[in-house]
């Protein structure tokens, strides 16, 4: 099994930093769009933990953002922010209040505390870091990041887990438009290849092979356990385009992008996972918004099998790769 081709970076204007402890286990990354990109948001898991959302939805004053960031840490993560707020401020890029310019920076963290060193977050020099590793074109994809201490299939905690990461992927729309993403998986559910209808990473059983999720939560030990069950997941990402749209239809598109999750995580957007996506405009190239909508389910899917295909055995945690699950 491949990866899929592309990245978010793949959308002009659009940067990618990423910083982590190897350790500790634990990082963020930063999505850098320094001439302001039109954003929105849509949230859709029932514990999530971010900044600066509201901002985002339609009705409000400020449309651009300057960058997006997502770490690891849980609600302590969210610090990582401040660190990218002050690298673009020292670069006078955000928005203009005539006596400083503020950067605006949303962010969304995912709960990593359990693998690895749990006093070990992200925080404002680790951000900041991650601003200066956006040098590169290339993305980085599996254990680095916000995806460095990211897993999957936690309905019995990281015990009989499977390491998840980040991914990210890339499609031409045509007419010169591209849809990029950028995705940090650490789900509750299982994570399916949708090619193949085949699940190929989440949680194990004694024996180590995959439990089947949503098979399980039928149980009579499953509906049992769902009472005490892990707390500690979220998806979070960022879908980017070239195209031209305002912020009613960029917010459009970060809402479709969610079926992408639906489509590869089993089950998604559970109380117990935070799942957030962030959907930019860099407004360059016309089009029809609901061609963009179509396809961001598609990258997102895309990405979020990357993550998977990237990931290296870390905290103990094995991978799909590690455990023969895919070749």
């Amino acid at each position: 099994m491949k990866l899929f081709p592309g990245s978010i970076t793949d959308v002009l204007g659009i940067k990618v930093g990423h910083d982590q402890d190897l350790n500790a286990l634990t990082g963020c990354s930063v999505v850098l769009c320094e001439s302001g990109a039109i954003a929105g948001v849509d949230q859709r898991g029932g514990a999530p933990g971010t900044r600066e959302t509201d901002l985002l939805r339609p009705m409000h004053l400020v449309e651009k953002v300057h960058a997006v960031m997502l770490a690891g840490g849980s609600a302590f993560g969210l610090d990582a922010a401040t660190g990218v707020m002050r690298y673009l401020e020292e670069r006078k890029i955000g928005f203009d209040v005539r006596v400083a310019h503020v950067p605006i920076v949303p962010a969304a963290i995912l709960f990593d505390l359990e693998v690895g060193d749990s006093t070990v977050r992200p925080d404002a020099a680790m951000g900041y870091r991650a601003c200066q590793n956006a040098a590169s074109p290339m993305v980085s994809q599996g254990n680095v990041g916000a995806g460095t201490g990211a897993a999957v299939g936690k309905m019995f905690g990281v015990k009989r887990a499977m390491k998840g990461g980040i991914g990210t992927a890339s499609l031409d729309l045509g007419g010169g438009v591209v849809i990029g993403a950028l995705i940090a998986v650490n789900a509750y559910g299982d994570i399916l290849d949708f090619a193949t209808n085949r699940l190929i990473a989440g949680m194990l059983d004694q024996n180590g092979a995959l439990a089947d999720t949503m098979a399980t939560m039928k149980t009579f030990m499953g509906r049992k356990v769902l009472q005490f069950s892990s707390r500690h997941n979220t998806v979070i990402g960022v879908v980017a385009t070239n195209a031209k749209l305002n912020k009613e239809q960029i917010n459009k598109v970060a809402q479709t992008a969610h079926n992408g999750l639906a489509k590869t995580i089993r089950p998604a957007h559970t109380m117990f996972d935070g799942d957030t996506i962030f959907a930019l405009s860099t407004n360059q190239r016309r089009t029809d918004v609901n061609i963009v909508a179509a396809f961001a389910p598609e990258v997102v899917a895309r990405a979020i099998l990357n993550a998977i295909l990237a990931a290296e055995p870390a905290g103990g945690l094995p991978t799909a790769r590690s455990l023969g699950f895919i070749d």
